[in-house]
Formats: structure tokens, sequence, C-alpha cells
């Protein structure tokens, strides 16, 4: 459960909406109105076609810019504009109506948002709400109650959210809408739980849990969870994991946990790569039964396999890892120390190929660039920001019709670095200019131009300067 808990009343919902020039829209006498607030273009966008699909999975409600913007990118294939939906269980307690749709506006490529706020499960079968939804291009579930969410399985809202990712569009979400998006969602439809609870009872009566409602591609047999390590819930995950297979949710005897942190999001692309923007997330498998898992018994589960992802960092999940893993167990409701780090068992790194670069000064021009067009994909990128005038280049290369993410993880509070993305010449392409010390920076970029295939990345340093490293990964795809 996430941070919009304050249901408006009717009266409150009427003046806000007056305010805001907004529609209100009547789901029946017993229930608040659904409200609506649409930002931008009145009309929506009319395309043939489009390049997704393309999820977000985000460990709190707000839109982290870096991965929306990579997903926008990639549904549009890096032109034209789309539409987006926000829907929301409960208003904002405080501060904008409408914050989700205020980060989304102010991204490139999105033609409108459009905030609906349903607090009744009837309101899935609103008829203005679907028909937002089915014009839309992503569709993205606030931060709040996920059990509200849950009571719209079978509905035609479902079906609709499940329309705009069949024609190339996305889905996503933020803590609660994080929970609802992976196919076997915990719902909290009783209360939330804490891992303590969870490792001590895995048959809690907090612990319920709405199954296949959404079934994105290549993310099968996950159950999702938010504010990760901020509020230590990997030991409820792993309690979560062992009920999925306890109980059949999964298939195959295996289960998959995904803990996102605060802050951070994984980018699922249509290739079922997940890209993982800010601080920190977790994959936690449990590969066989548990050797203790019943009502009123403490949970035991030898050898969870757990993957940390750092800033940049991928997971396949349609063609699962096998390495890169570490170990954790669960003995009689108490878990192994250090759940949040650990030895990977064995290392997944790819036979053949170079597949790092590390810069050479002085390489502060394009005709001194570090030259990483050699590199195999996934490539990484390290260096520094020695000095306040400091300016890295590292020249690439992209064929024809070839989309590349870049991620670019700056150390923590070290200084504040900005990333382009130069052509041949020199022009710039695309920038991400975030501000704030240790703040990452990432963008994408699709190569539709003939011609030259060199291009150039530029770090410079906006603000301070420093030993610590940053690491730019770039993906393909």
């Amino acid at each position: 459960m996430g941070t919009r808990f304050k249901h408006v009343s009717p009266a409150s919902t009427a003046v806000a909406l007056l305010t805001l020039a907004a529609t209100l829209t009547s789901t029946g006498s017993a229930q608040a109105a659904a409200t609506r607030v649409r930002s931008g273009s009145s009309s929506d966008v009319s395309r043939a076609s489009w390049q997704g699909p393309a999820f977000t999975m985000n460990g709190d409600g707000k839109i982290i810019p870096g991965s929306m913007s990579a997903a926008i990118d990639a549904i549009r294939g890096g032109a034209g504009s789309l539409d987006v939906v926000v829907l929301a269980g409960s208003a904002p307690t405080s501060g904008s109506t409408t914050p989700e749709c205020d980060a989304a506006m102010a991204l490139p490529g999105v033609n409108s948002c459009t905030t609906w706020t349903l607090t009744a499960a009837a309101d899935g079968s609103n008829s203005q709400v679907n028909s937002d939804i089915r014009n839309a291009e992503f569709v993205y579930f606030a931060g709040g109650d996920q059990c509200r969410y849950a009571a719209w399985k079978g509905s035609a809202l479902e079906a609709s959210v499940e329309s705009v990712v069949a024609k190339g569009g996305g889905s996503g979400g933020g803590s609660a809408g994080h929970h609802i998006n992976s196919p076997v969602a915990y719902d909290a439809c009783k209360g939330s739980v804490t891992s303590a609870e969870a490792l001590a009872n895995p048959y809690d009566s907090y612990i319920t849990f709405t199954t296949g409602m959404f079934d994105w591609a290549n993310y099968g047999g996950v159950i999702n969870d938010s504010h990760f390590t901020t509020r230590d819930r990997m030991g409820r995950t792993m309690a979560f994991v062992a009920r999925a297979i306890k109980d059949g949710r999964t298939s195959g005897g295996k289960a998959w946990g995904v803990g996102v942190e605060e802050g951070s999001s994984l980018l699922l692309d249509k290739n079922g790569t997940a890209t993982l923007y800010g601080k920190e997330a977790f994959v936690v498998l449990g590969d066989h039964q548990p050797e203790q898992a019943s009502s009123g018994k403490p949970l035991t589960f030898s050898d969870y396999k757990i993957w940390r992802l750092g800033p940049g960092q991928t997971h396949d999940f349609k063609n699962r890892p096998t390495c890169g893993y570490y170990h954790r167990s669960v003995t009689n409701g108490v878990a192994d120390p250090n759940l949040y780090t650990g030895t990977p068992q064995s290392t997944c790194s790819p036979t053949g190929g170079t597949f790092t670069l590390a810069e050479t000064e002085a390489n502060d021009t394009r005709a001194t660039a570090d030259d990483a067009t050699a590199l195999t994909y996934p490539a990484t990128l390290t260096g520094s920001m020695k000095s306040t005038s400091d300016r890295d280049y590292f020249r690439v290369a992209f064929a024809v019709g070839e989309r590349v993410a870049i991620v670019c993880a700056i150390p923590d509070g070290a200084y504040d670095a900005d990333l382009y993305l130069l052509d041949s010449s020199g022009s710039t392409l695309a920038r991400s200019v975030n501000d704030g010390a240790g703040t990452d920076e990432s963008l994408t970029f699709t190569r539709t131009a003939t011609g030259s295939s060199t291009y150039y990345l530029e770090l410079d340093a906006y603000q301070g300067s420093g030993n610590s490293p940053y690491t730019c990964t770039l993906t393909k795809g």
C-alpha cells in the first residue's frame, strides 16, 4: 500500500473540479463521483501502429522521469507523441491533485495526460473511463491502495488496459500501481503485512493475493513489492514467493519476487529486458517447494536466489538467468543476515567480446574521444569528473533502426554531471541534464538517419568534481 489514502467527498470534489475546470462523471448515488482532469491537448493522437509494449515498475508512487521517458520513446519509436492515462484509487492528501500527470507532461513526446480518480469497483465499467484508456498509449496506476485496483479484475477497465498493451502501448505504476502490474499481486485487501509477521506465519490473514489480472509478456510467475529496502520488505517477499509456490499460483514450481526501492524504477521492454533507473531493485527466486509453509507456523525455505540490480543494470525476464545470484535462507521464521547484499555464487560474464571501457585522459574533445565502437552490448563506460571543467567523450556506433538506452549512474553526492548524445559533426541529438550532485542521467535514441554511423557520448562536469567513478550502461533493443 502507498500514500494515497484520503478519499474526497462529492462536495469537495465538485469544488476542486470547478477550480481545475475538470469533468465530473457520476458512478452511482451511493458512491463518490469518479473525477477526470485532463492536461495537454484536448484531442487524442491517432496513429496506425506503436512500437511497444513497455512497462515501468516503480518502487514508490512517483513517476521516475528516466524510465518513463524511455518507455514513451520505445512506444512512439522516438517520433511523434502519445497520450497517457493515470488511474488513482483516491485523491492526493496534499499538493497537486494530479502529480503523476504533472510529471508526465514535462516529458518529451506526451500529447496529453488524463487523471481519473476512481473510488468504486463499479467505476471499472464507466464508459468514459474506458474510452480514455483505449485511446491512450500508456496507463499508469498511481500509488495508494492496490485492493481498489484488484476490484477491477474481470471488468471492462482491465480489458481496456490490456488493449493498450496489445496495440504496442504500455502500462506501469508505483507502489500500489507496481503491485497490480504483476501476475500474482499482493492485494493487501485485509491490511499490510510486515516482514516479521510474514516470516512468522506465511499464511497470516493479511497476506492475500489477486492472481491473473495482468499477466504481461515475459513477466510470468512474478510478485511485485515496493518501498523495498527502506521498509525492509525482503522478508515478506520471501514469504510471498513461498506462498505462490506452495499454493500453485505460479507454474513450474518456481516464483520470482521483484522488489523495487523508493526512487527507483524497472523499465521492462518488449524483449523482456528490465533496466534499472534509480538506486536498486532485487529479483528473488524460489525454485523448490518450501521446507515449511503452513498456517500458524514459521517459514522455512532454503537457498533463495537473489539478484541485486544497481543503476543501469539489467535483468532478462524472457531468458531468466541462471547465474549472478547470491543465496539467502529462512529457518523457522528467521532470515539469514545481510539480505540485501551478497557475493554472487557465479558470474554471468558472456564469453567473447569486450563489454567495458574505462576512460583514458585526455578525452576532452571528439577528436580525442575514447573508442567504444567495438564493445559488445550491453556495454559499460566508466570514468570520473576530475575537474570542474572536465568533459569525457566516447565514440560509439549505431546501425540504422537501432535503438539504444543509456543510463549513467553518478556517484552519490560527488558531482553533478550532464549527459549528451552527439552526431558525427557534434550536434546534440539528445541530452539528460538533471540537477543535483549524484543525480543519475539517462536518455534513449533511435537511429533513423542514413550516413555516418558514428556518434559521441559526452559527459560534462556541470558542478563539482571528484575521482569517484560514474558508470554508464548502454543497451540496444
